[in-house]
């Protein structure tokens, strides 16, 4: 593993007029900047990591998939052939399928919103249907992973029609990205989308009060409590902008611990700084993945610490080892190293222990990894290398290691049973914390977007990654839904409904 050397240089896009520029990623006092010039509109300069140390440790993991074998659309000149193209290389780990730009909530800081756009967008459930169809034929490795979002995906009558179609189509998991709001008001409603077939809400969840977290504070008790009864777990998502929610980072993981016989785990979002905004306002709200790592170190006073996280593409020895034992391509976690981090934290009498207290990662997923080369070139060494995985106890410091956790049991079992029943023991007292950062036109990456596996389905067959969807909405999110869609006017009149009739809660921007 090899950790990148700055300055370098990538490729990005000018925020004026998107045009294709070279970029260059620089060490500046401790940060990671990204630095660009278009001969039209000028220089522009933004982090891209707010720190260098753990920039060049998350670059040791970074890892090119093995592509798209059936490309959707030709090759041309990224990002401007999304569909998914020949240049992608990674493959579609979650597939958004956006269910209506309708939302009951109108949040300050949101890039959906219907009343804005002019149009409605519901794809039919026949469409959804092809959407999800075309995703499980990617090669080499099938989608099996859905996200229904919006909008506020709930507002669709015909929601639970919609989560039965995906299932047909063979999805193992599905997951419901929401506001909560209809979880909260509806009493069952919870136990209706787990019977249909949602595995996990996606919750949305700014903060542990009022201020923090406006839209939806007053509805989370009823919102755990209703998916408590239908055993319907939850992820926590907090989109965490600076001055407005990062100085409770802590407090949200603490509030997770708490409940985390029905939360999952935390999956943070670092707000992306979508449209036109000017550099003071973008130094004032742009945090990065490594500030809140440094805040959650600090608000949880080292109970959790920045170098417990992991970038995600550290998960992929695990994935070359099954694939040299089954002989078939696997699901590989294979985003940019800078999009994401993440850790586990076991919960015990009140206290949270990350797992890296307990288990040597680096050794053990460089013995995996190991493994995995030795199962791949002949048959005498693959039989040792099985041998070997049934002490994975060297890895496990078990005077440090919490009470009745069989860690080295659950790994022999993921790793040469792929038997994961035991993972769902594991996740009754273990906490999931992770970080996801969208991009932006100001610290735009190619090198990301090309490794991105978090994907749209859109109604003309195509397959987009998420920071060109939403990055660039002018040439798909919004061109598309407006394609599909239909003017705001003629949806009311066919519905017999007020638009504005939806609206349960406006969220202001922060004073």
């Amino acid at each position: 593993m090899n950790e990148i050397r700055l300055p370098y240089k990538t490729r990005s896009l000018c925020p004026e007029c998107l045009s294709i520029i070279e970029a260059e990623v620089f060490e500046n006092n401790g940060k990671v900047m990204i630095r660009k010039t278009c001969e039209k509109h000028g220089e522009f300069e933004d982090v891209y990591w707010g720190d260098v140390e753990l920039f060049k440790f998350a670059s040791r993991f970074a890892r090119d998939g093995k592509g798209i074998e059936n490309p959707i659309t030709e090759k041309s000149v990224c990002p401007f052939s999304c569909g998914l193209c020949g240049n992608h290389k990674s493959h579609t780990a979650l597939l958004n399928i956006v269910l209506t730009n309708r939302c009951d909530l109108a949040c300050w800081y949101c890039f959906f919103y219907a009343k804005r756009a002019g149009y409605v967008y519901e794809p039919t459930v026949e469409q959804i249907r092809q959407m999800v169809r075309k995703a499980r034929e990617i090669k080499p490795v099938p989608c099996n992973a859905v996200q229904l979002t919006g909008g506020e995906p709930t507002l669709r009558e015909d929601l639970i029609e919609i989560i039965k179609v995906i299932k047909e189509e063979g999805y193992d998991h599905v997951q419901l990205n929401t506001n909560g709001i209809r979880l909260a008001l509806d009493e069952n409603f919870a136990v209706k989308v787990r019977e249909a077939g949602v595995n996990t809400v996606y919750l949305s969840f700014d903060g542990v009060d009022e201020k923090t977290n406006p839209k939806n504070h007053k509805e989370v008790p009823k919102i755990l409590e209703n998916c408590r009864k239908a055993g319907l777990g939850i992820v926590l998502v907090p989109t965490v902008i600076r001055t407005v929610n990062d100085h409770q980072l802590g407090e949200i993981i603490k509030f997770a611990a708490k409940n985390v016989d029905i939360v999952r785990g935390v999956n943070f979002q670092p707000v992306s700084l979508v449209g036109s905004m000017p550099k003071r306002e973008r130094e004032k709200y742009r945090i990065t993945i490594p500030d809140c790592l440094k805040l959650i170190e600090e608000q949880t006073e080292g109970e959790i610490s920045r170098y417990d996280f992991y970038p995600v593409p550290s998960v992929v020895p695990i994935s070359d080892f099954v694939e040299a034992i089954t002989g078939r391509p696997q699901y590989e976690l294979t985003v940019h190293f800078a999009c994401g981090m993440a850790t586990y934290v076991y919960i015990e009498d009140g206290k949270m222990v990350p797992i890296t207290r307990f288990i040597d990662v680096m050794g053990l997923l460089d013995f995996i990894s190991k493994k995995a080369d030795e199962l791949k070139s002949s048959r005498f060494k693959s039989l040792k290398a099985l041998k070997d995985l049934i002490d994975l106890r060297k890895f496990i410091d078990s005077s440090k290691a919490p009470k009745g956790l069989s860690t080295a049991k659950i790994l022999f079992n993921i790793l040469v049973k792929h038997d994961y029943s035991a993972l769902g023991e594991f996740h009754k007292k273990t906490l999931f914390i992770g970080f996801m950062h969208f991009q932006d036109l100001y610290n735009y990456d190619l090198a990301r977007v090309e490794r991105c596996e978090i994907h749209y389905a859109t109604p003309d067959g195509r397959i987009i990654p998420f920071c060109t969807f939403n990055v660039l909405p002018e040439i798909y999110r919004d061109k598309i839904q407006e394609k599909f869609g239909i003017p705001i006017d003629e949806w009311e009149r066919r519905t017999g409904r007020k638009l504005k009739d939806d609206i349960y809660r406006v969220v202001r921007k922060p004073r």
